[in-house]
This record gives structure tokens, C-alpha cells and sequence, in this order.
């Protein structure tokens, strides 16, 4: 069922209780006391956090709050006896309490566990379930803090793949104007060349004619 009562004819008894769904989900543990003493410490059954305040009261089995010494794992508390005491939860405080008077005796030691502000772990059956599934609005416009982060992220990364485009080219033109130049040299043929001096002849038109030696005339 949904609740569970104890009563007299249930016969409760001192011990770790928890609840359980269908589904497996488990609630936090909880620790009982039943005592026939004549005073009981009023504590928080489930866990607390960390930072909030509690409060402890002394109460008698019939009637209202009774003064009474606080204990903390051994240690008294404060030094005079009081009707109740607020504490500001740390880590630190998570142990065994309980409260002593001079007239209805002490009360079973009852233990408070704490919390860190940062712990997921449940503290109520109903904080297991899942919280409602949110909606995402596709006409809203996208958030100025992301975009603003995104665009110059974007426009450093195509600055850098224009770099790296830019120079692949140039080293890819190198290569190809090397490649030309090596295949033009590979193609040019050198030959010997001769050179023949001619020596001034007279031709055999000229073999009739007769030079003699020069002569001087006197008049």
C-alpha cells in the first residue's frame, strides 16, 4: 500500500525502515526507536543538509517539552539544561543524540544523519521521481553568450584552413614548376658544330692573267 501504521497490536520494534516502489526505487533509511523511557528526543528521522537549522527537543511521554542536558556522541552539548537546543548542521554534527533530566531519567540515543548541499542521494520516497521533461522552443533565437563564443572560434578555424590551403598550393606549384623545367632541359640536344676557314683562291677564271713586276716610268 501506500502507508504503513504501527501501532500497539503491530508490535513495532527498534530498526532501519525504508520504502520501496514497483519500479525498485528505494526511499531513504530511516531509524526507529520505540522506548517505553519516560522522555523521548524529538530529532529529524530522515537526513538533513548541510547549512540548515535544526532543532532538539527533550519531550515527555505525556505531556509537553521538559528541560533537560543534551548529549552529542558522549559529549554534553551545552553546559546548563535547556528545553530545546538549535543547531546549524555541519558534516561534523551527523551522530548519536540524546537528553538527560534529573526527574524522568534519559532518552534512547537516536541518530541524525547530514547531508552535503552537493549530494544527489534522496531524502524523501517522493524526491525519486523524474523531474518533468523540459521543452526546447525551435523559433527562440539561440543564445548571444554561446554564439558569441562560437564566432570567433569559427572564424580563427577558416583563417586556418585558408592558411593551410594557401600554402599546399604553393608547394604543389613548386613541385609542378620543377617538374617543367626538368622535362624542358631533359629535351634540349646539343650537337658539334664545325667551323672551316675558306682560303682566299683565285678561280680558274683568273689563271690566264700575268702579273709581272712593277715597273717605273721616266719621261
Amino acid at each position: 500500500g501506500s502507508s504503513c501504521l504501527l501501532d500497539k497490536q503491530s508490535e513495532p520494534i527498534s530498526g532501519v525502515y525504508w520504502c520501496e516502489g514497483e519500479a525498485g526505487e528505494k526511499s531513504e533509511e530511516v531509524n526507529i526507536t520505540v522506548s517505553d523511557k519516560e522522555v523521548i528526543l524529538e530529532i529529524p528521522a530522515l537526513p538533513v543538509r548541510t547549512g540548515s537549522d535544526v532543532t532538539l527537543r527533550c519531550k515527555k511521554k505525556i505531556g509537553g517539552t521538559v528541560a533537560a542536558y543534551f548529549y552529542f556522541n558522549g559529549r554534553p552539548v551545552g553546559p546548563k539544561s535547556e528545553k530545546n537546543i538549535t543547531i546549524n548542521v555541519q558534516q561534523s554534527d551527523e551522530g548519536l543524540y540524546w537528553c538527560a533530566t534529573d526527574e524522568f531519567g534519559s532518552s534512547p540515543q537516536s541518530f541524525l544523519r547530514v547531508r552535503d548541499v552537493y549530494d544527489t542521494t534522496t531524502i524523501s520516497p517522493s524526491a525519486t521521481k523524474p523531474p518533468p521533461p523540459t521543452t526546447t522552443n525551435l523559433n527562440s533565437p539561440p543564445s548571444t553568450s554561446s554564439s558569441s563564443i562560437i564566432s570567433p572560434v569559427a572564424a580563427l578555424g577558416s583563417l586556418g584552413l585558408l592558411d593551410l590551403i594557401l600554402v599546399a598550393a604553393l608547394l604543389f606549384w613548386n613541385k609542378k614548376q620543377e617538374r617543367t623545367l626538368s622535362s624542358s632541359l631533359s629535351q634540349v640536344t646539343y650537337q658539334d658544330m664545325n667551323f672551316r676557314q675558306s682560303a682566299n683562291k683565285i678561280t680558274d677564271t683568273h689563271s690566264h692573267v700575268v702579273f709581272s713586276s712593277p715597273r717605273t716610268l721616266q719621261g
